[in-house]
């Protein structure tokens, strides 16, 4: 398992957490968060807290602390010691737990996301306007924010075009996924993300708008392809998505020949939405 150490900082207090490359996920010290929000004097007493709280859950059959993980982490001794870790998910049930004012305000916010993740549901069309409203947040021009709107619908036809080809999500997804992004941009999922320096970021999040469009292209050829091929199992849906991704890779060479440009760079959205701004001012 590649990890890669990162100190959290949660109201100036550090939390030990790793990051692990192979799953894109952070793991953060329990005992360390529990001890900020319940404003333990010292190490022992979080500890004596978190066991008391693991116990009670287990009762529960609060599958959150039976899935929990156990990694090294750098103790205060200066050695690599067995720490119980949890995920941001796993994270956010716990703190539900935890009768805490330093708590109340994550658990206003989650109270809040799962409200308007039901009105979504009733109304499709809210997820969109607050996607948009996130992005220009984020600095996004509404240039880019159109164009990565109209990825997610394109995105959304090729899923259900694998669903109904019997491929499964999860896995399969990614593999096929990784096959497009491959043909096309010459780098795998992963490579692209280490080349714009990401981590748990959405790599679409961080393309520029030609490699927006280069990609969506990948995806619509790809829909394409399996409706009129209508391949059968694992294999046949690979081969097409690498077939789908060598038609953007097609445009992608021709661009660069004609323009001398590489289109996949390692500018990610920080970079791209500093340039937005310069460009405004």
């Amino acid at each position: 398992m590649n990890k890669e150490t990162s100190i959290k900082l949660f109201e100036s207090e550090q939390i030990r957490s790793l990051w692990n490359d192979d799953e894109e996920k952070w793991y953060f010290s329990i005992v360390d968060i529990i001890a900020i929000l319940t404003d333990q004097l010292n190490y022992q007493g979080a500890r004596n807290y978190w066991k008391v709280l693991k116990s009670r859950l287990l009762k529960e059959g609060n599958e959150t602390v039976t899935n929990c993980n156990r990694l090294k982490m750098l103790a205060a001794d200066g050695k690599m010691r067995m720490t119980d870790v949890a995920d941001t998910k796993q994270l956010f049930r716990l703190i539900q737990s935890i009768p805490s004012k330093k708590a109340e305000p994550f658990k206003q916010w989650l109270a809040k996301v799962g409200s308007e993740r039901i009105d979504e549901i009733e109304d499709p069309e809210l997820g969109f306007d607050r996607l948009m409203e996130t992005y220009l947040k984020k600095g996004y021009s509404k240039e880019w924010i159109n164009q990565r709107l109209k990825s997610i619908e394109i995105r959304k036809e090729l899923t259900d075009e694998w669903e109904l080809r019997g491929m499964k999500k999860g896995l399969e997804y990614a593999i096929l996924t990784d096959e497009i992004t491959k043909a096309w941009s010459g780098f795998t999922t992963k490579q692209y993300k280490s080349l714009k320096d990401l981590k748990k970021e959405n790599l679409r999040d961080n393309m520029s708008n030609l490699e927006l469009v280069l990609n969506m292209l990948a995806e619509a050829s790809t829909t394409e392809i399996s409706k009129d091929k209508e391949p059968k199992g694992f294999k046949e849906n690979k081969d097409v998505a690498k077939k789908g991704g060598k038609v953007a890779k097609a445009a992608r060479v021709q661009l660069e020949k004609t323009t001398g440009k590489k289109v996949v760079t390692k500018l990610n959205a920080k970079s791209i939405n500093t340039d937005n701004k310069e460009l405004e001012e």
